[in-house]
């Protein structure tokens, strides 16, 4: 099955913040064990290239990407360290590159069909579409594939528990982004987790 088709069965991607690199191990195998082996371990601080390389040695068996990466260096280090996909919070040009040049999924945030006809020009065929909320959520999405009808989408930013299942409900829709089963303890995130591919699964 390859990376794409991996995605779609898993319907949700957790959106993970680790401030420490302690956090890896537990944050990890809470959403393995509440049977979601999935992570995009975002950038947004220090220890977020060393979790990527961590949490690819210790949870082979997880889909392991790069979340809210803005340029090439971080592209190339996320690389590196073992992250099969990258997420950025907006289209970046160079990030594109780097992911074409060395054969891994981009999947950049893009808004406006601007953005997405960029996109399109780069071969980019899915695009997360955030912040999801703040740009009229699912009205949006369905009038942007209705011009593009080759895109694709994976919504992040207002994806909760309560709407999920109105999102997937969109043929459009490879997954939804979030990060609401992400807060707690590890006990809580594995509860949470379950709970959520319970429903998706449903």
């Amino acid at each position: 099955m390859n990376l794409l088709d991996q995605i779609k069965q898993h319907k949700i991607v957790p959106v993970v913040v680790l401030k420490e690199l302690d956090e890896t191990i537990p944050t990890l195998k809470a959403l393995c064990d509440g049977g979601l082996p999935v992570a995009e371990i975002t950038f947004r601080t220090a220890c977020a290239a060393d979790a990527i390389r961590l949490g690819c040695e210790k949870f082979p068996e997880m889909l392991i990407g790069a979340g809210t990466v803005i340029n090439a260096e971080q592209a190339n280090r996320a690389i590196d360290c073992g992250a099969r996909f990258i997420v950025g919070p907006g289209f970046a040009a160079e990030v594109a590159q780097v992911c074409r040049e060395r054969g891994v999924l981009y999947l950049p945030g893009c808004v406006t069909p601007t953005e997405i006809i960029t996109a399109i020009s780069y071969g980019v065929e899915i695009v997360k579409f955030f912040p999801c909320s703040n740009f009229g959520g699912l009205g949006t999405i369905k009038a942007l594939a209705a011009a593009f009808p080759a895109m694709h989408f994976m919504p992040t930013g207002g994806i909760s528990e309560d709407n999920v299942l109105e999102y997937l409900s969109f043929d459009k829709i490879i997954a939804c982004g979030g990060s609401w089963m992400m807060k707690g303890t590890p006990d809580e995130i594995c509860e949470k987790t379950a709970r959520a591919v319970a429903k998706v699964n449903g």
